[in-house]
């Protein structure tokens, strides 16, 4: 007994002199040490999430890697108290190296000549990750506890803990529990099942050998025994421990989410050091809407795209964008963002020009059109898509049987150049063919426009005329804009003649407004609706401009779109009414606006125009002394010139005044923009744009 007392106090006093000479080796060789980098192991995946939160899409590191953000505090807690159990328990209380697990393994050295276990901290491993080493030899052992030291007294415990969830090693690409966890069972890590959370605990320490997508039955091996001793820790019931080996190991890597892709990279694209993007999309309509683009595509043809975009009216954040019907389905170039490319709307910009047309006083949605055989020139001479005519009509039947007369009609009366030069004040990107001069045909989609830029438009006539900024980053606010493609009474009237359109089969009627378009050759078939809250357009068609037999706006889109309504989750909301609606049929309107009459009369003598007040025009009334053309009473002076009399003046579409004479008077009700305009009883107008103080 003697002798073993003697042999243990000798080797207790030798792995003592070993542990001091180590000591004073470790100080002189931390002190040779250069500073510790780490700026590589600061590189992470850029993630792009959804405004709650929520990940949308992760892009590799510029070496192929997956690492994704991560944070214990964000990780299943079960996980964290499994991985200590496992790899480091005295993990809280070591100063990021184990006197006792290293006594433990120089003992081990001793007394087999061999190193049976390492005596590894869970700061070590950190350590080893971050400045990784080939061998595993005395120096490279010494390297990582001089480095694990200084990496607890630089980031803590916490610091720690985030760096090694990030860069634990899961195999091929994999690194950190948060990739690891997305690609074997598809959920984030903050809330595990046992057997999951033991299974990211165990493949670090051998992640190519133990592998499940390579090596299932290894990985369920190493899975079982951290269950063994999480049930041994006190972690574990028997019974949870039983309910978990019996669970299966995953055999495949599953793909990264990658919803709303094209947002995804065109943000990338924008601000490609970011490490976190989050932008104003909604995951889970995004899902809801991509699956059904997909389907409806895949229904439609074999070679057929679609493309959504919602708008949320209040501020213009985006809350979905389908680029098209299946981002990685080469046959149906998915790859293609189709809200972003060119395209013609056929009739889907009908109803800007009805509103152009009432905010200029030309037309109500009252007023008696024709809709009979027509030339317009020598060589123009529209017909409707069914071939048929329905004779005299009001604006509002016409706009919601889309009537092709009719709105090219109304097209030569307001003016091809002026049409557009308003479509591109509010802020679209209209391409005409060949940079040609706007003709009429531009009423019928003669010209080309991206689907973004249409839903802006139909969102701005939702918001009483005003064009919003889209907002594609959460966060972000509006700022205030003066883009306008009408003025709040005659948008409303396109609402709500819209909202009475016939819907398509087996949808409900008056509950959106919304219209279709279908280009010439049947390449693009259109659908644009909004309520109050929301507004959403769909594009059907081949990416590459093909025609397909078939492909209407009526029967392709408007179906999507109805179904994309349904999958908002919320009850439509109709466009509230302005003040100043005029509420008639067609035998109150007043005589200019009971039909539209565009010959003049040969004794019409000069041409109406507006004298006073000039276009563009700030007119004070009197809030500042001596107001340019402001009357004692506050009213403002109105003159004309030419026409036939009787005059009807209105303002903003809304009529103020009728008389006899080329002089009036209008009492405005507030400052602010107006849109002026004279008819005179041959139908003949005139319109100007003041501001008025």
């Amino acid at each position: 007994m003697r002798r073993v007392a003697r042999l243990g106090a000798c080797l207790g006093a030798a792995l003592l002199a070993l542990l001091a000479a180590g000591a004073g080796v470790a100080w002189r060789y931390a002190a040779a040490l250069p500073t510790l980098d780490l700026a590589a192991a600061a590189a992470r995946s850029t993630v792009v999430l959804d405004r709650s939160g929520t990940l949308l899409r992760p892009f590799a590191t510029l070496d192929g890697r997956w690492r994704l953000p991560i944070t214990a505090d964000s990780v299943d807690p079960r996980y964290r108290a499994m991985l200590l159990a496992y790899e480091d328990r005295r993990f809280a209380r070591h100063p990021g190296i184990d006197p006792a697990a290293l006594l433990r393994a120089a003992g081990q050295w001793l007394m087999r000549g061999r190193i049976v276990s390492g005596g590894s901290t869970l700061s070590m491993q950190v350590a080893r990750l971050v400045e990784p080493r080939s061998g595993r030899t005395l120096e490279a052992k010494l390297r990582q506890m001089v480095r694990a030291v200084a990496l607890e007294r630089r980031l803590g415990k916490a610091g720690l803990l985030d760096l090694y969830m990030a860069l634990a090693p899961y195999g091929g690409p994999l690194e950190g529990v948060r990739a690891a966890s997305l690609a074997y069972f598809g959920r984030e890590p903050v809330r595990l099942t046992a057997a999951q959370a033991a299974l990211l605990v165990a493949l670090p320490q051998s992640p190519e050998t133990r592998r499940p997508d390579r090596h299932p039955e290894r990985a369920r091996a190493a899975r079982d025994r951290v269950l063994e001793i999480a049930g041994a820790q006190g972690l574990l019931t028997g019974s949870e421990v039983e309910a978990a080996r019996a669970e299966p190991v995953p055999t495949a890597r599953r793909p990264f989410p990658m919803l709303a892709a094209h947002a995804a990279e065109e943000a990338l694209a924008a601000d490609p050091g970011a490490p976190e993007i989050r932008l104003a999309i909604d995951a889970r309509l995004q899902e809801r809407l991509e699956t059904l683009a997909t389907e409806r595509a895949a229904a439609s043809g074999p070679d057929l795209s679609a493309a959504i975009l919602v708008v949320d009216n209040r501020d213009g954040r985006v809350l979905a964008q389908v680029g098209s019907a299946g981002y990685l389905d080469a046959r149906r170039r998915g790859a293609i963002d189709m809200t972003l490319a060119v395209r013609s709307p056929g009739s889907a910009l009908k109803p800007f020009v009805y509103a152009m047309a009432f905010q200029d006083g030309l037309a109500h949605p009252e007023t008696l059109l024709e809709d009979r055989p027509a030339r317009f020139s020598a060589s123009y001479a529209p017909e409707n898509f069914d071939l048929s005519f329905q004779g005299t009509v009001t604006a509002r039947r016409a706009l919601q049987l889309s009537l092709n007369v009719p709105a090219v009609e109304l097209m030569d009366a307001v003016g091809p150049a002026r049409f557009i030069a308003r479509l591109r004040a509010a802020g679209a990107g209209i391409q005409l063919p060949r940079e040609a001069a706007p003709g009429l045909p531009v009423a019928l989609g003669g010209l080309g426009i991206t689907l973004t830029d249409l839903a802006r438009l139909y969102a701005g006539l939702a918001r009483g005329g005003s064009v919003p900024d889209l907002l594609r980053r959460a966060g972000e606010t509006a700022t205030a804009s003066e883009r306008r493609v009408a003025e709040p009474v005659s948008a409303w009237y396109v609402a709500d003649i819209l909202r009475g359109t016939p819907p398509p089969e087996n949808a409900l009627p008056n509950r959106i407004a919304y219209k279709t378009g279908t280009s010439y050759g049947y390449r693009d078939a259109w659908a644009a609706g909004f309520d109050r809250h929301t507004t959403v357009v769909v594009w059907a068609g081949r990416p590459d401009g093909a025609a397909v037999p078939g492909l209407v706006g009526r029967t392709v889109a408007a179906p999507i779109l109805f179904d994309a309504f349904a999958r908002l989750g919320t009850e439509p909301e109709p466009v509230p009414q302005p003040r100043d609606v005029l509420a008639a049929g067609p035998g109150g309107l007043p005589p200019p606006l009971r039909r539209l009459r565009r010959e003049a009369s040969d004794a019409a003598g000069p041409a109406l125009r507006i004298a006073y007040p000039p276009d563009g025009a700030r007119i004070d009334l009197g809030l500042v002394a001596g107001g340019i053309g402001a009357a004692e009473d506050g009213s403002l002076a109105l003159k004309a010139l030419g026409g036939v009399p009787p005059l009807t003046w209105m303002v903003d579409g809304q009529p103020v005044v009728q008389t006899l004479r080329r002089r009036a008077e209008w009492c405005p009700n507030g400052a602010g923009f107006a849109r002026i305009s004279v008819l005179d009883s041959t139908g003949a107008s005139d319109s100007v744009s003041i501001r008025i103080e």
